[in-house]
């Protein structure tokens, strides 16, 4: 056996020591993976090529004037969601994703461009590493009172769950959703039969997350099917809620009726009104005596149901608030809304339903289990803001487009989304899947009627992103305009031309001076000036807020710094 020398010891020795650290510092609980086995080559590149955003402008739809602005962004969704990160951090309500389900079936997604299959004896840790990187940067997107929703199936539900955990704080988990969706189960059913898959939603923050209790009738647990309420009357057992829970909890069918300016509750206990589960018929003598009806009738369209029973309200109305904008009542202790059951965790909604939707738009398109619409739109209701801004970066055949725009049809909303998607071929059929699949769908449903941007990912490289040299940054700043402008919420571009670029939207105006040479700055003030609206006014500099005191006699111009603010996004996004 060769002997080895002093200095191939020593080395052994520290290789050891560093693996004694690494065993130290590895979580006792928790989601542990191999994270270098094989690190993800796109997110390795962007520490040498800045990914920026370049419109391609023959895909713009031109609808109503009036309308929110949508963007379908065609690249890696790492890339765009580091772009997103300068241009939208903190201004998502929902986020909604349906990422590959890693089963190991042929071609369903790649890993360093390689497809991920079931004999990969790393492809749950592959898969993990690319979920980790995407979640933490969709996570500062949110807004403090948004959540995210995540479709998954029986493959990585288990390790999902963990990593949410992580990333968003188990304490902000609010469910985990049951969806049918087949019949019959699936074609790999072997033992037991899997027709469900799931969603997992986590809060930005739990403390401030606002749910609707929005009751859809793809809620299993209230629209059974035709053969389970057979099940239930053959062995005389009754159904949840509806007139059975009534019978057994005659107490449950009253009314509260809140007098604002006297602070004065009544309590009318009407079991033939609420055992036929619609309460519609308030008391007229007490609505014309200035009292509110706050009993749980309809809430948007659909029913909802007493957690106290009258005389636990009663006993318990001192410690009780209502809120006169909503008519709705909350515990004071624990600000706790107590009058409707919140929405079930069981959905019927069938993928065969997506098929036929996308099928009915694009007759000959050969894409993989598309998402129904009304699952989407089930999700989005939860958050109850008509003008909430929407994101899917795994947007694939582009329902979530589609969702967006028959829910503000249905309700006069103002929403707004974001899609992110590859333009990989489809199948290896020549579709491509931005391009042929996912636009054409949006722009059937948008047209006259939406508006729509269409980006591609494109990058700046540089040789070392810590140490971004000064070409480096005139040249940033220079494609930096389309980034800027979605930053500000200002499309449309005005004029352009080696020292400046103008977008504007009607009631607001963004300019990017490209130069250090600053002799003509003073121009484009007096230009942007006579515009008569309030200016966003990007200046290039070396560091930071080095012009933030410039033009304080202009009271309509705010000026901002570039490129040193959008280079610290990439670093933060880098050292995720």
């Amino acid at each position: 056996m060769e002997k080895k020398n002093e200095k191939e010891l020593l080395q052994e020795i520290e290789n050891l020591r560093s693996q004694v650290e690494k065993l130290k510092q590895r979580k006792k609980y928790g989601l542990v993976w191999d994270a270098e086995k094989e690190p993800e080559k796109v997110v390795l590149d962007c520490r040498k090529k800045l990914p920026i955003l370049v419109e391609d402008k023959k895909k713009e739809i031109k609808g109503k004037d009036d309308e929110p602005v949508n963007l379908l962004i065609e690249g890696d969704n790492y890339h765009s969601l580091s772009v997103l990160n300068y241009t939208h951090k903190g201004k998502i309500d929902v986020i909604y994703i349906d990422p590959p389900y890693n089963t190991g079936n042929k071609n369903e997604w790649k890993y360093n461009d390689h497809w991920v299959n079931k004999d990969d004896s790393w492809r749950h840790s592959k898969w993990l590493n690319f979920m980790e990187k995407r979640l933490k940067l969709s996570k500062s997107l949110l807004k403090r009172d948004g959540f995210i929703a995540i479709s998954i199936d029986d493959n990585e539900i288990a390790q999902l769950r963990l990593l949410c955990d992580e990333i968003f704080g188990e304490n902000n988990f609010l469910a985990h959703i049951n969806r049918i969706q087949s019949r019959g189960g699936k074609d790999d059913s072997k033992f037991f039969i899997s027709d469900n898959d799931y969603i997992l939603i986590y809060a930005r923050d739990i403390d401030k997350v606002s749910i609707e209790r929005v009751k859809t009738k793809i809620e299993g647990n209230r629209y059974p099917l035709k053969d389970e309420i057979g099940f239930y009357k053959k062995r005389g057992l009754e159904m949840g809620g509806g007139e059975g829970m009534l019978k057994s909890r005659p107490k449950m069918g009253y009314s509260i009726y809140f007098n604002p300016t006297k602070n004065d509750y009544k309590i009318l206990f009407d079991y033939d009104l609420a055992k036929k589960d619609v309460y519609e018929k308030p008391n007229e003598d007490l609505i014309s005596k200035g009292y509110f009806c706050i009993r749980p009738k309809k809430i948007k369209g659909t029913f909802g149901r007493w957690r106290w029973g009258g005389d636990t309200f009663l006993k318990n109305v001192q410690d009780v608030y209502i809120d006169t904008k909503t008519l709705r009542a909350y515990t004071k202790e624990r600000e706790k809304e107590f009058i409707i059951t919140p929405p079930g965790c069981n959905l019927q909604v069938l993928n065969t339903a997506g098929t036929k939707q996308l099928k009915s738009i694009l007759k000959n398109t050969n894409f993989n289990f598309p998402k129904p619409s009304e699952l989407i739109k089930y999700i989005l209701e939860r958050n109850g803001n008509k003008k909430a801004k929407i994101l899917d970066f795994f947007a694939g055949s582009g329902t979530t487009g589609q969702a967006v725009s028959e829910l503000n049809a249905s309700d006069q909303g103002k929403r707004s989304f974001v899609l992110c998607t590859n333009n990989e071929d489809n199948n290896g059929d020549g579709e491509k899947v931005a391009e042929n699949i996912c636009y054409p769908r949006i722009k059937h449903i948008l047209i006259k009627k939406g508006n729509l941007r269409y980006h591609k990912t494109d990058f700046v490289e540089t040789e070392n992103l810590d140490h971004a040299t000064d070409k480096d940054k005139i040249k940033l700043t220079h494609k930096a305009g389309e980034m800027i402008a979605i930053r500000e919420e200002t499309f449309d571009e005005v004029e352009k031309d080696e020292w400046w670029q103008i977008f504007s939207n009607g009631k607001e105006a963004t300019a990017i001076y490209f130069k250090e040479d600053k002799s003509k700055l003073q121009k484009l003030v007096d230009k942007v000036d006579k515009m008569d609206k309030k200016v966003n006014l990007y200046i290039f500099s070396w560091g930071k807020n080095e012009y933030a005191n410039e033009f304080p006699e202009y009271k309509n111009i705010k000026v901002k710094d570039i490129p040193e603010p959008l280079i610290d996004v990439y670093k933060e996004v880098a050292n995720l």
